[in-house]
């Protein structure tokens, strides 16, 4: 099946991000002008849901409807609800700053897993200088929320140099994340890792390698367990697309998007068929899929 992506915001100058399926409406992220804008296919209307939030990135929605994100520029990982400040979950570990949190995924258990890597530029004036680069790594770390309200920490990877997107398998037996380096000596690969008994990660496997070119950003899951992502650039290799990957790595499709770097996917409408996606130009698209 081709894809016919409709163009539904013309770019705003930046990078929009995060998309996240409410129910009825799409969310998403414009990081750079800290809000998140709110798109209702029944009218086609584009709003702002919220302002002020320090360079959210990634986004992600709980039962009760608690929007999670990650800001940036506010080196944190915190949940909105309507009409109230940010709650906090994380803005340190081990008594150090966090880099700049990117994106992150909830688990069966209602704890929230979050990469936490240092792009250039990413959280806003600080991030452009590494001196600012409190941890001496770029690791994926696990929110646990706790009887008191309070959500303890846990650093799950000491193998990642900038992970960006996170995904959860049907079973929540397996994490995938996009190892998504930009200096020469890091990859860009799209891992699997297995979640152990106990709750740690074991050795990955590399499901697919882009080599030099840019790699997987976000990505989303289908119902029959395969992974939707965005991948490429204009520099080079396939190009900008949207992957569609089996669960063990095997490309089931690609399809080109008319943007230089596509950032982030979800499925949304009523019958959670339409795919939307985000770039580093602020486009949202949509396409109707057969997933």
């Amino acid at each position: 099946m081709t894809l016919d992506f409709e163009l539904l915001q013309e770019p705003y100058g930046a990078v929009s991000e995060g998309p996240v399926w409410d129910g009825s409406t799409l969310l998403y992220t414009q990081i750079q002008a800290c809000r998140i804008m709110r798109f209702d296919p029944s009218n086609g209307s584009l709003t702002v849901y919220r302002n002020g939030t320090n360079y959210a990135n990634g986004l992600a929605m709980d039962a009760q409807h608690r929007l999670y994100a990650c800001e940036g520029g506010a080196r944190r990982v915190v949940y909105y609800e309507e009409g109230r400040p940010a709650t906090m979950l994380a803005d340190r570990f081990d008594g150090k700053q966090l880099n700049v949190p990117n994106d992150l995924i909830l688990d069966g258990d209602s704890r929230v897993w979050f990469t936490d890597p240092f792009y250039e530029g990413a959280g806003g004036p600080f991030s452009y200088d590494r001196v600012h680069k409190d941890l001496d790594h770029d690791s994926i770390y696990r929110l646990d929320p706790q009887s008191d309200g309070s959500w303890s920490i846990e650093r799950m990877t000491f193998d990642t140099t900038r992970p960006n997107g996170l995904l959860f398998s049907v079973d929540f037996k397996t994490l995938y994340v996009a190892q998504s380096g930009r200096r020469p000596d890091e990859k860009r690969e799209l891992r699997a890792y297995p979640v152990e008994e106990n709750g740690t990660l074991g050795i990955y496997a590399v499901l697919h390698d882009f080599g030099e070119h840019r790699g997987v950003d976000g990505m989303c899951l289908d119902k029959d367990g395969n992974i939707v992502a965005t991948a490429g650039w204009e520099n080079g290799g396939p190009g900008p697309s949207v992957y569609v990957f089996s669960p063990s790595g095997e490309v089931l499709e690609r399809h080109p998007v008319a943007a230089k770097r596509p950032t982030n996917c979800t499925f949304g409408d009523k019958d959670l068929s339409t795919l939307y996606v985000t770039t580093t130009e602020g486009h949202l698209f949509r396409a109707r899929t057969e997933r």
